[in-house]
């Protein structure tokens, strides 16, 4: 493992990125070009020390980063895929060829506008509603994303495996949610061209929910770009918002926001997000199938 070259690359990347870049603000007494080393940490969800450590080059402790720490950094230092691959190759582990699944590497363009969507709640999915990155409004919104693997990951896998996940919006819009699940699934998978990931969870959806098996035999099929949905907060009650979704150009993750027309009930609650802070959801996860790790409890959109 190449730890000098490794942390002179980090630091090279550290140094590039204006705090305004990654939603950061400047600060008086600023004195180096880029981000500071805790403000790289903070972002990675790493202690300062041991980022310090990696700039360092691994120092008397020889530390050696994990396959997920490299992913944090990544996105923390929002490096371009053959960035990324670069890291992994100088610390010696083998690069994620996975587009897709919670660990997939954003893509840097849906991360820099992420950082500019302060004021509203957003986030970067996968085509299988697998969270990636979200800002703090949207877990004040939603609930922060808990740590899945495997099918469990996906907010559509859940919707039709666990009734507890549909708390967040009310019974009477359960089966517009559901279509539209099912018809951008579809989608996904279509583009996909069929690959194991996407058939298995179509096959144990079929098995477990014959509200999907359905709905699925339908064949109606459409990308979701734009919703009206309401969302059941525990503090502020039904919020009715927008949600867009933009796409990125291969179609395999997607920023996706929340907002609501000046002057509405719902644009006051969303300026009252903020107040609030994050609050978790009653929304856990059923076993998994047979197969499939056990998941954390937590909820997700």
């Amino acid at each position: 493992m190449n730890l000098p070259e490794l942390g002179a690359f980090l630091r090279t990347r550290r140094d590039r990125i204006r705090p305004a870049d990654v939603g950061l603000p400047h600060g008086p007494r600023r004195r180096v070009p880029g981000l500071r080393r805790e403000e790289v940490a903070q972002l990675a969800g790493l202690s300062a020390d041991y980022y310090t450590e990696l700039e360092r080059g691994g120092g008397r402790n020889r530390v050696q980063p994990s396959a997920q720490t490299l992913a944090a950094l990544a996105r923390a230092l929002r490096l371009t895929g053959d960035e990324r691959d670069h890291l992994f190759h100088l610390a010696e582990r083998p690069i994620p060829r996975s587009t897709h699944g919670p660990s997939a590497h954003v893509q840097p363009a849906l991360l820099g506008l992420l950082d500019r969507l302060s004021n509203t709640p957003a986030r970067v999915i996968t085509d299988l509603h697998e969270t990636l990155v979200e800002n703090d409004l949207a877990r004040n919104l939603l609930g922060g994303s808990p740590a899945h693997r495997g099918p469990t990951a996906s907010f559509v896998y859940r919707w039709f495996t666990d009734p507890r996940t549909r708390e967040i919006h009310p019974p009477e819009d359960h089966p517009h949610h559901s279509r539209v699940f099912v018809t951008d699934l579809r989608a996904a998978a279509a583009r996909r061209g069929g690959d194991a990931e996407v058939t298995k969870m179509i096959a144990v959806l079929r098995r477990r929910s014959q509200e999907f098996s359905t709905l699925w035999d339908t064949y109606d099929v459409a990308v979701r770009r734009m919703d009206r949905k309401k969302i059941i907060h525990p503090l502020l009650g039904v919020i009715e918002l927008d949600c867009y979704n933009l796409l990125s150009e291969d179609g395999r993750q997607r920023l996706l926001w929340f907002t609501a027309p000046p002057g509405s009930r719902g644009a006051e609650q969303l300026e009252l997000l903020s107040v609030v802070g994050t609050q978790e959801l009653s929304v856990t996860n059923n076993p998994a199938p047979e197969g499939v790790p056990a998941a954390e409890s937590g909820s997700q959109h």
